[in-house]
Formats: C-alpha cells, structure tokens, sequence
C-alpha cells in the first residue's frame, strides 16, 4: 500500500496592491459617509481593550509559571507592527492625514534604523533595533489585560512597547481560545482575505481590481479544491496522527471559537476592521450586513495559499523541456544537452552550501534516463484558466495572471527568501550558541506574520505565526530553545504527460481511457463606493487528473498530450500542523533530536535552524517523493506506472518518501548560514541559480571570519547579517573579475576609466548600498551604483546571446532571470520588495569571465562566452557597454513609478508595505533581510 515515511507521529507577492482602493474611495466618499463613519463608535486606543466589559479592566496576572533560559538575551522584530486592524474613521483618517493606529507602525523604524546603525551595534544596543522577546510582560509595562468574552480560563496581555498579545491559559481550550481571539483583534480583515484567496474567492469578497483577479486566480490555479478536498484534509490529517491528529482539530475549534467571538463582538460593539464598510459587507450607519463566520476549512484554505507562497519548491519541467530543445536546435542533441546542463547548475561543486560535510544524494541526473516526454517543437501552448468575461473582467488579458504586479510578487515569494545565521557555542564569547535568523515573507500592511506568546497546558512559545494560522508559534523560541526556516525550495513538483485519448478531456489511465474531471466556479463583482471598478465578472475552470492538474497541452512524437503538475503536498497542507504542535510542546522538544523529529512532520520545503544554550541544529523538511529508478526530475515524464513515485495512491496523493537521514541534516556544525542557497553536497533539486556567485556567500563569508577569529556575539553576529543585507552581490563577488579584464590593459577612454574608477572605489570601500547619513534618502557612491544598475543587464546580453543565439539566450532567460537589484522591476521580485540578488545570472558571469581571465573554474560553462573566449575582445565588449550604462542618465536607469520619480535612485530602491487593507505606511530604506528576525543565545538548559 502508499504509504509515508514513518515519522514519531503523522501529521506576491511583491507589488500586490490593496484588495480594494481604498484611496479612490476617499476622493468619492460623501461627506455624510466620512462623518456617518467617524462618529461610529472607535474601538479603544489599543485593540487589545476592544470589548467594553468588566473582565476588560481586571487587573493583570501572572505569566504562566515557567522558566525563560534566554536571560534577557531573545529579541526579535516584525515591522510595520502588532495591530493590523483599523476601524472605518481609523482608515479614513490615515488616508486624510496619515495618522496611524496604536501600535500600527511602531516596529517600522526600529527596523529601518538598524541599516544606518548597525556598525555601532553592541549587546546593550539591539534592543534598539529589536524587541525583547522574553516570556511575560513586567507589570509595569502592562498596556491592557482582557478576558475574552469574560472567559476565566484565559488571559490576554499586552505590552506597551509593541501591543504584542501574552496569552495565557489554565485551559488548553481556553489557550486555544485565547490565540483564535488575539488573532482577529489584529488580522481578522487579513485573515479574511486569504481565505477567500485560497478557495479563489477573492473578488466576490473584495471587488473586481485587476490585481484581485490576479491574486485568485494564481492560487486557484495551483490548488483547486473544492469544499470536499478542504474537509477530507481535515479528516485524513485526524487520522493519521492519532491522539495528535485528535488534539490538534480539538486546538483548531477552539481558536475558531475565539476568532468567531471576537467577529461577535466587534460587529455588537462595531469596531471591526473598517474595511468591511469600504467595501459593502457592512453599512457604517445603520451596521446592517455580516462578517462570514471561520471554520476549519478556512484554515485548511489559508494553508494551502502559505503552502504554495513559501513550501513548495519545484516544478518548471515544461520550461525546462523548452529551454532543452532550445539548446539542441542550436547545438545538436549531444553538444545541446551539455550546454543546457552547463547552466543549470544542479550540482555545482562552487556553490555554497549549508551542510559542510557528507553527501545527500537527492533528485542527481540518471545516467541513462528513462521516461522523459519532451514536446514537439513548437508544440506546447499554455492551458487557458480564465473563460466568459463579462463586464470590467474583458478588459484584463485572458492570461492566467491577470497584472505584472501580481505575477511578480507571487513569483518572488515562491522563488525564496529567507535567512539564517548559527554559530556554535565553541566559537563565542559566552560559550553559548548565538542565532539571528528568520523568514522573508514581504513587506504587507497589515503583515502577513503576526507576533505572540502562548503559555498553557502543554503549549509555551513566543514568536510568529501567519494570520489565521496561529493556534501555534510557527517560527519562534521555546523556554529553552529557539527555530526559525527559510524556503528551502527543493523539488517536490513533478510534471506528467498524459496521452490523450477520444479526445481533449480523456487521458490514458493505466491502460483505461478515463474522463478528466473539469473544476470551474464563476465570479462576479459589482462596484462599491470602495472601489470603482465597474461589474464583471468570469468563470475560471481546471481539468483535474489523477497526476494533479492540467497546465499545458502539447504533442509528444505526434501524440497529443496534457501536461499535469504533481506536488506531493497537493491535497495534504493540513498534515503540517503536526510539526508545529510538537515544537510549541515544551516536553516533547527537549534537544536538537527532538527538533529534528519536529519538523519531519511538516511537509512542506523548509530549511529548520535549531539553537539552545548548548547545541545547534539544521534539518530540510518536506515531502520528498521516491521517484522512479532512472526518472529525470527535471522533466516531464510520461504518466505510466513505471514512472510514477513508488507506491503511489493518485486517491490520496500519498506516496513513498525519502526518509529523514536522506534530508540535508546536522547537528552541532561549527556554523550554519542559509540564504535559499544550496543545502547540502548531491542535494540536486536546488532552483536555478545555485552557482558560484550565491548571495548565500554574502553571509558565508562573514560568518566564516567570524568563526575563524571566535568570539562571536550577538551584536557581531547581527552586524555580519545587516553588513550582508546591505551589500550588491554583483559588486561584492562579480565586479572584481570584470575589472581584472579591463585593467588588463590600460583603459584609455576617459568615460570608461571614470566609470572603472567610480566602481573600484566603492568596491574598496565594501560595495554597499547605503545612505550617505541616516535619512539622507542619498547613497553613498551614488554614481558607482547608478553605473552597475545599468551596466549589469547590457553586459550580461552582450556575452551571451551572440554565442547562445537569441532564441536560447530567450529561452535560458525565462528559467533564470538575468537581474534582481533592489531597484529591478523587470526582476523576478518586482521593485519595493526588499529581497534581492536571489536569481540572476551571476554565476555565468563568474564563471565565465574567470575562464576567460585562464583562471582555475570547477564546474565551468561548456562554451566561452565573452567576445567568443578571446581576452581582448571581451574586454573590448565590457568597455563598451560600461561606456554605454556610463552614458545613461538616472531617470532612465530609474524610471519612476507610482511610487518615486523618475531619477529618484534611493526611492526606486525603498521598501514599501504592499496595503492588504486600508492603512498605509512610509517607505524605508533598502536593507535585504528577514521581515521577521530573532536575535537569540541561551544562558541555560532545562
């Protein structure tokens, strides 16, 4: 039978806009509606004391009785901040005056603060730049202390300085409870929107806005489930687990519970999110309408939109076989394939890796592969999504993602980001081990993280958790021990070719000529004062296999073919809450063995990072499916039982993993960086991009001296991961060898030798983008920047279409984008993201001038590139197109947006909070880190 692995127990979004625009509202608000609003009643100055009752003003009490083993010694930070919900006069004010709601933004400066402050940092600093994370709040840092819905099993506590919500429970369901309530007093309006994204929902709910069709339809597209498949999660993750599977839907009712009392007692005491009046789910003067109550099938809905941001590494086999075939037309079938491999990288012997030592053969080329279903030239077309437009929804492109914006933030969020710094104790000052590590989930307002600490029966944690997922802390500390992720990315997507058969909705099953199953829902919008988009609406339908949903058409050999894409977590996010549970146990994690075992239980792609006060741990997480002997992973197969992944149940989609000791692990490795680079040696399912040139260098480096010199702080440790977040890659790594092909000659022409001369100086002084003096809006170096930002992507087409061709050149460029600087909107991030240098082509770059330059290259390119391999005219190339980015003026370097203008070189480089609701924030200046960070070292041990 299918089975799992055995286990201890079973279990975009860049330049995303607001869901409705909000801001045209207020040019077309009455002044009835705008007074009608304001004189509803406000909810307190700190969401925390919402509800008007006795329980409200008791008086604060005692954290649960454990002990915190970080002495004063965990911080953490999550900007913009705590409250992500606003009434309706709290929205309009904003958008008037920008006035902002308690604790709504105060964690944005600390955190910008730290890219101009970090080289002074000391231990007795980072509090000012971080929060203390210690359990508990000192009472006379009590802001409010509330019993929700006067229960007396559980209290809520916030602090002064952030808001952050302290729950703690003598009940196991009034814990629950009590997280499900603090939850909606700061997400609800955000939670609501993603449950509605998850079952493709978003524009019933929220309006017609292109970027809501966008946002929908990406998600459906990767998980089109129907209430049937979001309940059967539920019950198989029940099954599975046991007395864990039992507790965790028992946590599960109780945190709706508290979610659904505060939606009751919000709308009886109206302050809930305005943005439910802005767009007409509730009237702001008579109060007539509804909030739709949760259930656990949203929560089911809002796993799988976390799932496919963040957990699901993989996939792209089809533009793999294009950019293949792309490579043979050009080169013939032999000299192509080894071309095509060149760039991949899958096992590049350069890259930085994660786990120093050992081997973890994983998804590696088959000698002779077996199975592959490569398409027909020419042959492949995409499968339409969206159908019958109507109204404002026939003016969107019929593409699947409806705006560059969406697609582009979704892309990047998928793509990785993330970052993790561990040092053991035998290399600091202290003799503890030192941690600053944690996710990249984006800049949103309200965050898609939330803070909080849980403290009950067989729960004690402080930390993150995504809105309307925080029965537990996802990322976080214990009382002794603290873990956080990054996307790790590894290949747990498959496509397959299924033969068609009678025609276009038939496919051979095993032999049996069986119907597809066709998914579709219809939606429709009509414009609200919120948002003026006129009524649409349009009917969006997927063909299901049972090898997972259908995503192109194509002929392979004259057959005709769908393309399907498998992920082994598709119709299984739920099993993951497992994982967490464990890790919120204080008695089930006791050690780096324990943790390890943890996180097996979650099954999406994951890079886990462990401390305490005295080990350090790392284990990848995520179901990595048993392929098929001599099955290329990086292709489509064929869908025939030979090359399905062993002991595979298509009911289920359940099949044989890989078991633990075959994933990337370790414990008490000297240090551990992470920046979605390369886990471990023979680890082959690494994206594109895992060369040379990492920005996973840019920490390894750092820390690698650190290390070497001993001593490591906290106060170190976190400069080397602010000096990195602030470095360009390019300069850092890239720059240097391009230099040494122009300086092999005396540079004579005078824009040239100006522009060399602006690049080795900053350079030398540490290729950082970073402002002349604190909120100066300048860098530093300005010229030098401005000239790489537009010599990168001229220099990069010059070495290589001439030797690739365009239409390779093309084809390679749409599985590896050629840039993402801060300031690339054409990148894979988008512009305003913060994330950067994660995809482009820096190792070709490397690789290839350096063999050029005769030096030693492991794991080179097939061909020389560079002015056809010849020294002088590589040089020649790289002069010219200095001379030519030299020549460009910063308005077209940065051409402005909604956002800066044109020219503006520090606002094209800013970090925005992308509005998911109705409050808007200030921008901040570039710095490439984690959104959420932790700052930890353990003085003891239980």
């Amino acid at each position: 039978m299918p089975r799992r692995t055995p286990r201890t127990s079973r279990n975009t979004l860049d330049r995303l806009r607001t869901p409705r625009r909000f801001p045209e509202f207020l040019k077309a608000a009455s002044i009835c509606a705008l007074v009608a609003g304001l004189l509803s009643p406000l909810s307190p100055t700190s969401p925390a004391a919402a509800a008007d009752t006795a329980a409200a003003e008791e008086t604060a009490v005692e954290a649960a009785a454990v002990t915190d083993h970080c002495g004063g010694q965990c911080s953490d930070i999550l900007p913009p901040g705590q409250n992500g919900n606003a009434t309706l006069a709290q929205v309009l004010l904003n958008q008037a005056f920008g006035s902002m709601p308690e604790n709504a933004s105060n964690q944005l400066g600390p955190y910008n603060n730290l890219a101009t402050g970090y080289s002074g940092l000391t231990n007795a600093t980072i509090n000012t730049f971080f929060n203390d994370a210690s359990f508990g709040v000192a009472s006379d840092q009590v802001a409010s202390t509330l019993k929700p819905a006067g229960r007396t099993d559980v209290t809520i506590v916030r602090d002064k300085k952030t808001g952050v919500p302290h729950i703690t429970g003598t009940t196991r369901y009034g814990t629950e409870f009590g997280a499900g309530y603090a939850a909606a007093q700061d997400r609800l309006w955000l939670m609501d929107v993603f449950r509605h994204v998850g079952r493709g929902k978003l524009t019933p709910f929220a309006g017609g806005a292109a970027s809501n069709q966008g946002l929908e339809q990406e998600f459906w597209r990767h998980a089109p489930y129907t209430e049937a498949d979001l309940q059967a999660q539920i019950d198989n993750a029940v099954a599975a687990n046991g007395d864990r599977g039992r507790l965790a839907l028992a946590d599960v009712k109780a945190y709706i519970d508290g979610i659904n009392a505060y939606i009751d007692a919000s709308d009886s005491g109206r302050y809930f999110p305005g943005e439910y009046v802005l767009t007409g789910h509730k009237d702001s003067i008579t109060n007539a309408g509804t909030i739709e109550k949760f259930k656990p099938t949203d929560l089911v809905a809002l796993a799988s939109v976390i799932g496919a941001l963040f957990g699901s590494g993989g996939g792209g086999e089809v533009n793999n076989a294009l950019s293949l075939l792309a490579a043979q037309e050009k080169y013939g079938v032999t000299e192509g394939a080894k071309v095509w491999e060149s760039f991949r990288q899958r096992n590049d012997i350069e890259a930085a890796l994660t786990v120093h030592d050992g081997s973890f053969p994983y998804a590696t080329k088959p000698a002779n592969p077996q199975g592959m279903a490569l398409p027909d030239n020419g042959a492949v077309t995409e499968e339409p999504l969206v159908y019958d437009r109507t109204g404002s929804a026939a003016t969107t492109a019929s593409k699947g993602v409806s705006s560059e914006a969406t697609e582009s933030a979704l892309s990047s969020a998928r793509r990785g980001m993330s970052n993790a710094l561990v040092v053991g104790g035998k290399h600091t000052a202290s003799g503890h081990p030192i941690a600053v590590f944690g996710p990249q989930t984006g800049y949103f307002a309200p965050q898609l993280l939330m803070l909080q600490e849980i403290q009950g029966p067989g729960i004690s944690a402080r930390g993150a958790s995504f809105a309307g997922l925080s029965m537990y802390v996802e990322l976080g500390r214990g009382q002794d021990y603290a873990w956080s992720a990054t996307t790790s990315g590894q290949d747990i997507i498959d496509s397959y070719a299924v033969e068609l058969c009678q025609d276009d909705v038939h496919y051979l099953y095993h032999g049996t000529c069986t119907a597809m199953e066709k998914v579709e829902q219809t939606n429709a919008w009509k414009p609200t004062t919120a948002d003026n988009t006129p009524a649409g609406s349009y009917r969006m339908q997927i063909w299901r296999t049972k090898y997972g949903p259908v995503t192109h058409r194509a002929t392979v050999g004259g057959k005709k073919v769908a393309y399907t894409t498998l992920r082994s977590s598709y119709l299984n996010e739920a099993e993951s809450i497992i994982g967490f549970q464990m890790l919120n146990d204080p008695d089930y994690v006791k050690g780096p063995e324990d943790f390890q075992k943890a996180v097996q239980n979650i099954n999406y792609t994951f890079n886990w990072f462990y401390a305490d006060s005295e080990h350090t741990a790392y284990y990848n997480s995520g179901d990595n499916p048993v392929r098929a002997a001599n099955v290329d992973a990086e292709f489509p197969a064929w869908a025939q039982s030979a090359y399905e992944w062993r002991n595979w149940n298509p009911a289920t989609n359940v099949a044989d993993y890989t078991p633990p000791a075959q994933h990337p692990n370790s414990i008490d490795q000297d240090y551990y960086i992470s920046w979605n680079n390369k886990q471990a040696k023979d680890y082959t399912t690494a994206p594109w991009g895992n060369g040379s040139v990492h920005r996973g260098n840019l920490l390894d480096d750092r820390v690698k001296r650190l290390v070497a010199a001993g001593g490591v702080t906290r106060a170190s440790l976190t400069k080397a991961m602010a000096e990195a977040g602030l470095a360009d890659l390019r300069a850092e790594d890239v720059v240097p060898d391009l230099l040494k092909v122009i300086n092999s000659s005396t540079v004579t022409d005078s824009t040239a030798a100006a522009a060399v001369s602006k690049l080795q100086t900053w350079v030398s002084s540490g290729s950082k983008r970073t402002e002349t003096s604190a909120g100066s809006k300048t860098y530093a170096h300005a010229e030098a920047i401005r000239i790489l930002d537009a010599w990168w992507p001229l220099l990069v087409k010059a070495q290589f279409e001439p030797g690739l061709g365009t239409d390779l050149y093309t084809a390679m460029t749409a599985n590896l984008p050629i840039d993402e600087s801060p300031s690339a909107a054409h990148g894979p991030t988008g512009s305003h993201a913060g994330s950067s240098f994660q995809y482009g082509w820096w190792s070709y770059v490397d690789k290839d001038i350096r063999s050029v330059l005769g030096e030693t290259v492991q794991g080179p390119l097939a061909n020389r590139y560079c002015g056809g391999g010849s020294l002088s005219a590589c040089r020649t190339l790289l002069i010219n197109t200095l001379k030519e980015a030299a020549g460009k003026t910063a308005a077209q370097v940065y051409p402005g947006d909604a956002n800066c203008s044109a020219g503006d070189q520090w606002c094209a480089d800013s970090i925005i909070q992308r509005t998911l609701g109705g409050i808007k924030h200030n921008k901040i200046s570039w710095q490439n880190r984690p959104t959420y960070q932790q700052v930890v070292e353990f003085t003891s041990h239980r």
